[in-house]
C-alpha cells in the first residue's frame, strides 16, 4: 500500500460503507425474532458479497465464528477483487448479534483494513482485558494500575471528578470485582449485554456520553475497535485472557504472552487504517436500519487513520433497484 506522500491513497473507507451498509439491510430484518445464526449467516452472505467487488487484495486476519460457532468469514479467506492493495481485514458481520435478535439497543455491522501484515493475529485466543478512551483521555491510562487509578486520570484529563464519569462494561459475572471497585471509585456504570466494538466506539463520540470501557470482552472486537480508534483520536490497551490453565498453557505454547500489554501500535501498526460501521438496531452512535417499503435507509460512520476524518453518512436506498442488480434480496 501506499504511505504519505504528495498523492494521498485511496479512500477505501468509503467502499467498506457499502459492505456494512449491505450487512445492516440483510441483518435488520431479524430484529427481534430471537433468531441469531439467521441473522449472522444474512450479515456474512451480505458483506461477503459486497467484499467481493473491493478494488484490494485482501485477508481476513479477524474473523468471526470460532467463538460462537456462528456463520462466519473466516480467518485466512481471501476477499476482494484482486486488486491492489494487500490489505488485512477484519470483520464483525454483526457487533451485538443477542441485542439484535431481542430487539434491543446498538448492534452493528463493523468491518475494518489495514496494509497486509499489520493486524494483531490473536489465534485462538479469543478473549482480552480491555481499556478504551477518547482523545481526551489518550496517553492518560495504563491497564496495569488499577481501575480507581484510571479513573482518577481519566477524570483529570477531562477537569471533571471520578463521580462525573460514565463507564462501560459487558454484563458478566467475570467483572463482579471490577464493578465492585468502579461502584467504590464513585462512578457511574452502564452495563451492556453485548456489543463491545460499539462501546469502544462511544468513548470517542462525544454524543454517547461514555468515559471509558473496561473489562474482558473479544479480542478481535478489539482489534477492529483500535482501528476505529486510531482514526477517532483515541486509545485502547488489551491484554489477551485466557479462560483457563489449559487455554493459558496452549497460549504459551504457541508463543503468546498473556502479561504483554498491547497497545494500539500491537493491535494495528499502521495509521493508513480505514473502518465503517452501520447500525442496525438504534444507539447512541448509529440509528437502525429502516425498512419503508420502497426504500430502505441506513447510517454510517466511516472513518480513515491517514486523514483522521470522520464522517456519517445518511443513505436511502431503493430496494427495487437494489434487487435487480443484487444476487441477495434485501
Amino acid at each position: 500500500m501506499e504511505v504519505l506522500g504528495a498523492t494521498p491513497t485511496r479512500n477505501l473507507a468509503l467502499e467498506l460503507a457499502r459492505v456494512t451498509e449491505a450487512a445492516a439491510m440483510m441483518a435488520g430484518r431479524f430484529m427481534g425474532r430471537g433468531d441469531k445464526e439467521g441473522a449472522d449467516q444474512a450479515a456474512v452472505n451480505a458483506m461477503r458479497l459486497i467484499l467481493g467487488t473491493v478494488d484490494m487484495s485482501g485477508v481476513i486476519v479477524i474473523g468471526e465464528g470460532e467463538k460462537d460457532q456462528a456463520p462466519m468469514l473466516y480467518n485466512g479467506e481471501k476477499v476482494g477483487n484482486g486488486s491492489k492493495p494487500d490489505v488485512d481485514v477484519a470483520v464483525d458481520p454483526i457487533d451485538g448479534t443477542r441485542p439484535l435478535a431481542f430487539g434491543r439497543s446498538n448492534s452493528l455491522a463493523t468491518v475494518a483494513l489495514a496494509p497486509r501484515g499489520t493486524m494483531f493475529d490473536p489465534g485462538p485466543f479469543v478473549y482480552m482485558d480491555k481499556i478504551a478512551v477518547g482523545p481526551e483521555g489518550k496517553g492518560r491510562i495504563n491497564i496495569e494500575k488499577s481501575i480507581t487509578e484510571n479513573l482518577q486520570a481519566i477524570a483529570k484529563a477531562k477537569g471533571r471528578a471520578v463521580e462525573d464519569l460514565t463507564t462501560i462494561i459487558l454484563d458478566r459475572p467475570r467483572h463482579a470485582e471490577m464493578i465492585a471497585e468502579i461502584r467504590k471509585a464513585g462512578a457511574r456504570i452502564r452495563q451492556i449485554p453485548d456489543g463491545d466494538v460499539a462501546a469502544a466506539l462511544m468513548t470517542a463520540w462525544p454524543d454517547a456520553g461514555v468515559d471509558v470501557l473496561l473489562g474482558i470482552g473479544g479480542t478481535p472486537e478489539g482489534v477492529i475497535a483500535a482501528c476505529a480508534l486510531r482514526a477517532m483520536g483515541g486509545e485502547i490497551q488489551g491484554k489477551l485472557y485466557a479462560r483457563d490453565e489449559a487455554e493459558l498453557n496452549r497460549g504459551r505454547e504457541a508463543g503468546y504472552d498473556f502479561d504483554k500489554v498491547l497497545t494500539m501500535n500491537d493491535l494495528v501498526s499502521s495509521e493508513d487504517v480505514f473502518f465503517a460501521a452501520t447500525g442496525i438496531t438504534d444507539g447512541e452512535l448509529l440509528k437502525g436500519v429502516r425498512y419503508l417499503g420502497d426504500r430502505i435507509t441506513t447510517d454510517t460512520l466511516v472513518v480513515r487513520g491517514l486523514t483522521g476524518t470522520i464522517r456519517e453518512i445518511i443513505a436511502t436506498h431503493t430496494t427495487d433497484k437494489l434487487d435487480n442488480l443484487s444476487s441477495v434480496r434485501y
